[in-house]
């Protein structure tokens, strides 16, 4: 598929069938996140993988209780074969920014020099690879946040302390399903948000 096309095409999807996903392909989907910048090629960024309804399920048992999924406005979001979180070592930066090719910056003092957090940067663009990839696979993707439950899903799948999870992207084939009332924004125009030679 061509890139202009690729770039058009990707959407967020919430809707997915019961079908799976074949392993090489979620290889495949994993490899390109993973050629996205990192910062001092800091490489921090690891991705918790959940294949089938067995581990899904456990995903979903700690973020979505049954009792709150009759009201869910996505339950076919629920279908999705699976679901890959990105998580990245703040600390990890702090530490690599302390080796001598990276100490002038002042950056190994702490998380606290970061003007701008450049794990979740980095993070950010892997995810977005992801989500191309995905798309260049003729899959469906969701990107969402994990908000109040980032801690509980730390612990049910046994990430390491100091992780931060960037959020969780569903991934499986698309089923019909109905836009969220965001995907109606229009998007700003070019010449609204380019500011050539100043603002």
């Amino acid at each position: 598929m061509e890139f202009d096309e690729l770039i058009r095409r990707r959407r967020m999807t919430r809707a997915f069938t019961h079908e799976p996903i074949d392993p090489m392909v979620v290889d495949r989907l994993l490899a390109a996140a993973r050629r996205g910048p990192s910062a001092g090629n800091t490489s921090s960024l690891d991705f918790l993988v959940l294949e089938g309804a067995e581990q899904t399920g456990r995903y979903w048992d700690t973020t979505l209780p049954a009792e709150h999924r009759r009201s869910f406005p996505w339950p076919e979001l629920l279908n999705a074969p699976v679901l890959i979180v990105p998580w990245v070592d703040p600390d990890a930066y702090v530490e690599r920014y302390s080796e001598p090719d990276k100490a002038k910056t002042g950056l190994g003092a702490s998380t606290d020099a970061w003007a701008v957090p450049y794990w979740f940067i980095d993070g950010g663009a892997a995810a977005m690879a992801l989500l191309l990839a995905v798309e260049n696979e003729d899959l469906g993707a969701l990107l969402f946040g994990v908000f109040e439950h980032e801690d509980a899903v730390r612990i049910e799948f046994s990430v390491p302390n100091g992780r931060r999870a960037l959020g969780t992207i569903a991934i499986g084939h698309r089923a019909p399903d109905r836009p969220s009332q965001s995907a109606g924004r229009e998007r700003r125009p070019l010449d609204e948000i380019v500011h050539r030679g100043g603002w």
